[in-house]
């Protein structure tokens, strides 16, 4: 139950008030994060194997579905703020009496099936911890007062020229192997051909990123991708999410405090885009996937999710499972971006160098940040 616990400890600096807003249509409430990770294994485990079990409120698995068109109809994700009921109390109700179900339900033997839709439920709800963070920050951080929570990430980076690692071309494997833990898009262990790189072996920081925008980076068409550029033009961005210039500095919200930009901080929220951009303005790029999963041993990462430069596609072989748990990663493999390592906010067993996360590229209220790589 301790990971069902972090879930809460999450929200334990929000107001009621601050549970069921939805400033974005990528942003979920907390309160739906909270009912939606409990609904999955009410849904997926007692619902289909624990005997004489009966659902704490029909409404809730319409409610509190997220994309699983397996398993019915659903509130659609714009529409989740709208919801003020149920109350923030009654969703905590919902929590604990899933919970006692399931500790019950544990004391039975299980098979190996359920044991992994119990374990996929737990790595589930991590993920949606991670959200939480980007969520909370999101509806804080887009109020006029920005309120201040605690908050202990420390995304210092030491301030030292950038030194580059390099790798031979060749033949490497890529993708999970062992029997710990995976997600399915991580299965299909596979060779793959890579050309000699570079990789930085370091994060860029927020200096580095000022320096870019000092240099007219935002308003120089020929750095961006042409969605990049319509991007940038629509929302007339000057500087990463979060950032605000009072006084001609830089200043941004960091949950604890609206401050001053610390220039020796890895610069964070930042777009597919803007990564490519900045990578375009140093002559250099993003690695690819495999080149990142290559270099991984030697990286220190885990401050921030790193944008590569490979489209979120399946490895050969890949497999959807059958039914609503097929619908897990299978189906998002279009029009999105993958992201490598972890970040501060990162569940520790989800940091893994197999682990692909993905995001579309305009994405910034997660925690990502910029590594270059050269090639020739």
């Amino acid at each position: 139950m301790s990971i069902r616990k972090h879930t809460e400890d999450i929200c334990a600096g929000l107001n009621n008030e601050d549970y069921s807003v939805q400033p974005q249509v990528f942003v979920s409430p907390p309160k739906w994060h909270l009912a939606h990770s409990t609904w999955f294994f009410e849904q997926f485990v007692l619902g289909n194997f624990a005997k004489n079990y009966s659902v704490f409120d029909e409404d809730f698995a319409f409610l509190f579905n997220s994309y699983y068109n397996n398993v019915g109809k659903r509130v659609l994700r714009p529409n989740r703020g709208l919801m003020t009921r149920p109350s923030v109390e009654k969703v905590y109700e919902y929590r604990a009496f899933v919970n006692e179900k399931m500790t019950e339900f544990l004391a039975s033997d299980l098979s190996r099936n359920v044991a992994d839709i119990i374990e996929i439920g737990l790595q589930h709800e991590q993920q949606h911890q991670e959200l939480m963070h980007y969520d909370i920050k999101y509806i804080l951080g887009n109020q006029a007062t920005f309120p201040s929570i605690e908050n202990n990430f420390d995304f210092s980076q030491k301030n030292i020229p950038l030194k580059f690692i390099s790798f031979e071309e060749g033949v490497y494997e890529i993708g999970h192997q062992g029997d710990n833990f995976c997600f399915d898009n991580e299965l299909g262990r596979h060779k793959v051909y890579v050309n000699s790189f570079e990789i930085a072996d370091r994060l860029i920081t927020n200096q580095e990123y000022i320096e870019f925008i000092e240099a007219g980076g935002y308003q120089d068409f020929n750095l961006w991708h042409a969605e990049g550029w319509d991007f940038v033009q629509q929302n007339e961005l000057k500087a990463p999410l979060y950032w605000h210039q009072v006084d001609g500095e830089w200043h941004h919200y960091n949950l604890h405090a609206f401050e001053k930009v610390n220039p020796n901080e890895v610069v964070k929220h930042i777009s597919f885009y803007e990564a490519s951009a900045f990578a375009a303005w140093k002559d250099m790029q993003l690695p690819t996937e495999f080149e990142w999963e290559v270099a991984a041993d030697q990286l220190d990462w885990g401050k921030l999710w790193e944008w590569t430069n490979s489209a979120y596609l399946p490895y050969p072989n890949f497999q959807k499972a059958e039914g609503a748990l097929g619908e897990y990663n299978g189906k998002f493999m279009i029009n999105q971006m993958v992201l490598r390592g972890a970040a501060l906010s990162t569940s520790k067993n989800h940091s893994r160098k197999t682990y692909r996360n993905f995001f579309h590229p305009d994405m910034r209220w997660l925690y990502s940040g910029i590594r270059l790589v050269k090639h020739g």
